[in-house]
């Protein structure tokens, strides 16, 4: 009987240790934490290994399609210093197993990819929206689980996938909404990251027009430095993401991303980031961003101030020496009180959470890929910011919920372009502005009652 027993428990505790070895390195509240606190770029590892996606290869999904046609984008492996936009490159209508054919260079004289010589042309099926993809197949979006990274409820319906051969890639940019999580499924991807403060030096545009992206006209892996002389100035954070991996891209973090194995797949989710905002919290920060200027402009000169209550009414402060820290005057039990915002808490990163920094984590004889250029050439001296930005009027006056960081244009023509005249760029800024549409809105209104 104590044989028996003892022989259980050791198995038992086999089996406790392989459980052990598929625990999560972060409950999906510490993921949501990390994620919505994080101002970097960083890769999370062994957060996937039980998502029935992992096992989503161009192969597998073509046998799930089943002959589904796909548009795929095609660009040429050439490494001039123009980027390719979207529209600027021709379409293609084919199935993925047809893809996959001529990925293997097997592609017949009859097929859809028949005019692109696939030792010239690379393949793109970017943007494919999982709703649209899989409409008769809708069982499919539990195989992917953001809930792990604290998003209940958020998997496939709320996913892109993306599908390339070597070369795809899609120009620089930024989003103009919420952070990116990306799963890496099949194949290797190269992230070229830049910080939204390195703006100005990436020469943004609004042409072509995308509602939800702002492009950079620089090739970041072949810059042309004579026209673009800034950019020198941008500290390029660059990482490989292997399958198995989820990285993490702020919001409005500018990237570049080359794929540089012969097939890659990848997942990935637009998070927005106004779910944790509220009256308290906006408070709390707007207070805060004051008591940090008194502290920045520290004088002992005495001044009158307002502070905002969270009750939504305006305490005036009189004789405030602005070497002390504000208190809002105790107007309701919500009231709070100011000081300079610390962040104590422990760095997140370890083994499981890498962060991406300024400059190339690999040396160039190891890279692939069409382009070998390792981008050090490019950045500042150990990713060393160079001046200080001072952002014209035009760009403060844009809503914070959209474009914020978008057109910054600097003043000092030493650190970067200025602009003294409104440009298609400018107009188009204002279009899509949701402050400006609220108040065209406006007047239509008013226009239509006045006529009635």
């Amino acid at each position: 009987m104590a044989a028996d027993s003892g022989a259980f428990t050791n198995e038992d505790s086999e089996s406790g240790e392989e459980e052990g070895k598929h625990v999560k390195p972060f409950t999906p509240e510490k993921a949501k934490e990390i994620i919505m606190s994080l101002q970097q770029p960083a890769i999370f590892c062994n957060m996937v290994f039980d998502w029935p996606a992992q096992h989503w290869t161009a192969k597998h999904l073509s046998e799930v399609l089943q002959g589904k046609q796909i548009r795929f984008r095609m660009g040429t492996k050439r490494t001039d210093t123009a980027p390719q936009f979207e529209t600027t490159c021709s379409y293609v209508e084919a199935t993925l197993e047809e893809f996959l054919t001529w990925n293997c260079d097997r592609s017949s004289i009859s097929g859809p990819f028949r005019d692109y010589d696939h030792s010239k042309f690379w393949a793109y099926a970017d943007y494919k929206y999982f709703v649209s993809l899989f409409e008769d197949k809708t069982d499919i979006f539990q195989d992917v689980m953001w809930s792990d990274f604290g998003f209940p409820g958020r998997n496939g319906q709320e996913s892109t996938l993306w599908i390339g051969s070597m070369g795809a890639h899609t120009p620089c940019h930024l989003d103009t909404y919420g952070c990116n999580l990306v799963f890496q499924v099949q194949g290797r991807k190269r992230w070229h990251l830049f910080p939204p403060e390195d703006t100005p030096f990436l020469y943004p545009t609004r042409i072509p027009y995308e509602e939800s992206s702002v492009f950079s006209k620089i090739n970041v892996v072949n810059p042309d430095l004579k026209r673009f002389p800034q950019f020198w100035k941008a500290r390029r954070h660059m990482v490989t993401l292997s399958p198995g991996q989820v990285l993490f891209v702020p919001r409005h973090w500018w990237h570049y991303v080359e794929s540089i194995d012969p097939v890659t797949v990848s997942i990935n989710s637009w998070i927005e980031l106004v779910e944790e905002t509220s009256h308290e919290v906006n408070c709390r920060y707007l207070n805060g961003a004051v008591s940090a200027f008194f502290d920045h402009y520290g004088t002992s000169k005495v001044v009158e101030t307002q502070a905002l209550s969270t009750d939504g009414e305006y305490v005036i402060k009189e004789e405030l020496n602005v070497h002390n820290h504000v208190e809002v005057a105790q107007t309701s039990s919500h009231s709070l009180t100011l000081g300079t915002v610390k962040h104590e808490a422990a760095s997140p990163f370890g083994p499981d959470l890498v962060p991406v920094i300024p400059g190339s984590q690999e040396p160039p004889s190891e890279r692939g890929g069409m382009f070998e250029s390792d981008g050090e050439d490019f950045v500042g001296k150990n990713g060393k910011r160079f001046g200080k930005l001072h952002y014209t009027k035009r760009q403060r006056m844009m809503s914070e919920s959209e474009n914020a960081v978008v057109e910054q244009i600097a003043s000092n023509s030493t650190v970067a372009p200025s602009q003294t005249f409104i440009s298609t760029d400018d107009l188009l800024d204002c279009l899509v502005n949701p402050q400006v549409t609220r108040i065209v809105a406006q007047l239509l209104i008013q226009g239509r009652s006045l006529r009635l």
